[in-house]
């Protein structure tokens, strides 16, 4: 039979998406789910505006976001410094898909979240990420030649088709074509796993509302 799947849209450059790793693979562990892992690389511009368009209310809600994401990290025993600036995570994106071919997804799942948030790695370097797979024991040269042929058509598919889902931010699981924003959702998607029938009811629910 058929392992349940959970699809989980991410992106390195999210504080709440680095914290939210661990709860998500325990879902293998522990629910038997196989987790699907893809990238949904925020256009920062597009929710949070221009820098010259932000407010002083904008700024008190990122230094408050960025605060309870690292009260997460600390209980994790990770490591949190806050980004330098506004990164485009392509190169990332496209090593995340790259390194899910190879083999290497984990080791490089993991190696990139810890080093950008640790301030020894720069996501929008392709140099920094083709050193990564190099490091892990993949080949820099099939990487740079992926970056530059169809990663990146195969990147904007996949946004495409996130957004068609109603994706908007990460992390973002899908369970039986229902959504779960935030790692604050966890315990409700850990509930559908459990009683899958449920879905129906919330979406009855829903309905009537």
């Amino acid at each position: 039979m058929d392992r349940p799947r959970v699809r989980i849209y991410t992106d390195y450059k999210s504080p709440y998406a680095f914290v939210a790793n661990k709860r998500l693979f325990e879902l293998e562990e522990t629910y038997g789910v196989e987790l699907e892992w893809l990238p949904y690389t925020l256009r920062i511009p597009e929710f949070m505006g221009t820098v010259e368009e932000r407010t002083p209310h904008f700024w008190r809600k990122v230094r408050y976001a960025y605060m309870d994401a690292r009260r997460y990290a600390n209980a994790q025993g990770l490591v949190m410094k806050g980004p330098r600036r506004i990164y485009d995570a392509f190169y990332a994106s496209a090593g995340m898909l790259f390194a899910q071919r190879h083999g290497l997804f984990r080791p490089y799942h993991d190696t990139v979240f810890r080093r950008f948030w640790s301030h020894d790695l720069e996501i929008d370097e392709l140099s920094d990420i083709s050193g990564v797979i190099a490091s892990l024991g993949g080949s820099a040269e099939e990487f740079e030649a992926y970056v530059h042929g169809p990663a990146r058509a195969e990147h904007d598919r996949i946004i495409d088709e996130a957004e068609a889902l109603g994706v908007f931010g990460v992390p973002t699981m899908v369970f039986n074509g229902e959504l779960f924003w935030g790692g604050d959702r966890i315990d409700m998607l850990i509930e559908r796993i459990r009683n899958p029938e449920s879905i129906a009811t919330a979406l009855g629910s829903r309905h009537r509302t």
